[in-house]
């Protein structure tokens, strides 16, 4: 049966996060999803639960085995999401909110906003300040300039919400920590990786699809015979 790796990307961004990194995978099944949390249109955004039906959605319509990569804010759909699918062999949390039933990743960031979220509360969403240095440090000018220009709105809802569920109790799980992440300190990223099975360590910025694409696609790969 063949294996498919299904990327969850993070908040802000969309599935074209994992375009310059897919070819790393090119042994494998790929599937991303898009999340309706992020868009053009702040009247239009989606929530966690949203987002989390559309992971489900995606993985769902999969024959086994999956493994799920979730990064960043794509950490909280993913566990919210993936509970009962037989068809997941794991889930990799690449610089991820690994949170519990009851968590929100507002409360998980102190219960105040970082000073590089700009915040639209009345409209329901936030952008971001100083994206080169909080999401791609190591990363070269012309991959950041792309990527900026890509960027959308984020709504607020998905960070407030709590869990529901959290698949990581059923699911065997690696956490990557990115050691020279601006959007997550290591510490943080510590704290969450306890709940996994295996923790992994990256000498990297918030986007190490981007700065150490072949260190991170061998540690998917890793996860599919860790489970076989």
């Amino acid at each position: 049966m063949p294996s498919t790796v299904v990327l969850v990307h993070g908040a802000w961004h969309g599935a074209w996060a994992w375009d310059r990194f897919l070819p790393e995978l090119s042994d494998l099944e790929t599937r991303t999803v898009e999340l309706p949390s992020v868009g053009s249109d702040p009247a239009a955004l989606g929530d966690l639960y949203a987002d989390a039906a559309a992971v489900r959605a995606a993985v769902a319509a999969l024959d086994g085995p999956v493994v799920v990569v979730a990064h960043s804010y794509g950490g909280a759909p993913v566990s919210e999401g993936l509970v009962g699918l037989p068809q997941v062999s794991g889930i990799v949390y690449v610089c991820a909110f690994q949170l519990d039933v009851g968590e929100s990743l507002a409360a998980a960031v102190g219960g105040s906003a970082p000073d590089w979220w700009d915040m639209h509360e009345e409209q329901g969403y936030v952008d971001t300040l100083r994206p080169e240095e909080i999401f791609y440090g190591g990363v070269d000018a012309a991959t950041v300039a792309d990527a900026i220009g890509k960027l959308r709105h984020q709504g607020l809802a998905a960070f407030a919400q709590p869990q529901t569920a959290a698949a990581w109790h059923d699911i065997p799980s690696t956490y990557v920590v990115c050691e020279q992440d601006n959007a997550i300190p290591a510490v943080a990223q510590e704290a969450m990786a306890k709940r996994s099975d295996r923790v992994v360590r990256m000498d990297t910025s918030h986007s190490p699809f981007l700065t150490r694409p072949a260190e991170l696609a061998a540690i998917i790969r890793e996860q599919f015979s860790a489970q076989g």
